[in-house]
This record gives structure tokens, sequence and C-alpha cells, in this order.
């Protein structure tokens, strides 16, 4: 039996690192007005949670990007595969990620994906050469580690 599974990143800005995030990837933000608005109504949120995000309600401590080919619930707004979901966390990155990503594209694009990414507020942190392959080391606009391969 396989299992459904998410990827949960805390993050001083959940909002900022999903849009570096979907752009980086070519993932979508999830949009959970709906899902907001059916809550609101029945009296189980409080404007306290939220936020506006481009002139729309979100929850202010998350922000989800998901593959744009994967199905999405649509009482909730919420992907029902590939999905990141950032969390505000009340402290900041401190000692080298445990997990990271590593983007796929390939020795004939690396560089220009790499620049690409640069532009959306990312930093090169070191250029790896190994017999096992090369890489770039990059981190997020928060620190968080990933490589382009």
């Amino acid at each position: 039996m396989t299992l459904d599974w998410k990827l949960v990143i805390d993050s001083a800005d959940p909002h900022a690192q999903a849009a570096f995030w979907a752009a980086a990837l070519g993932y979508a933000v999830e949009e959970h007005v709906d899902l907001i608005e059916h809550l609101l109504g029945a009296g189980a949120i409080t404007q306290d949670a939220l936020t506006l995000v481009d002139g729309r309600k979100a929850w202010k401590d998350l922000a989800a990007i998901r593959h744009p080919a994967d199905r999405v619930d649509e009482a909730s707004g919420m992907g029902l595969g590939r999905r990141i979901l950032f969390q505000a966390a009340p402290e900041a990155k401190q000692v080298k990620n445990r997990l990271h990503l590593d983007l796929h594209a390939g020795p004939e694009r690396r560089d220009a994906e790499v620049s690409r990414l640069e532009a959306l507020g990312a930093t090169v942190l070191r250029q790896v050469r190994e017999p096992s392959g090369q890489w770039v080391t990059m981190a997020d606009p928060e620190g968080n580690e990933f490589d382009v391969q």
C-alpha cells in the first residue's frame, strides 16, 4: 500500500516562500478561499486566522503549492498529489537542512536555471564537481538549501 504525503517546511513568511517555490518549480499556489468562507460562515474560524494575499483571503500562518497537473479537492482547494505546505514558525533556520530538494534541470540547462532562481531571490552557496556528478547548492530566500543538478 502506498501513502499520500506532503512536504511541510517551517518558514518566517509562508506566503513569500510559497510564491518563490511555486515560481521555482512551476507549481500553482493553492487557493483556499471557498474553504475559508465556509469556515467563517460556520463560525469555526475568525478573521484572526486570516490575512490578505493579492487581495484574497488566505491563512495567516499557512500557504501551500501543488503540481498543476495533480487533482484538487474542489471544496478545500487543497492539492491531492505533489504538494508543499509552508507553515509559520517562530524561530529562524539555525543549522544545515536535514532534508532538501534536488531540482533536475540537466547539464545543458543548469546554468540558466541557476540564473533564473537567483532572479527569484535564491543565492548560490557553492558549486560542486565530484566524480558522481555536478550541481549547484543554493539557498531559497529564507536560507533553506537545495541543489540544482
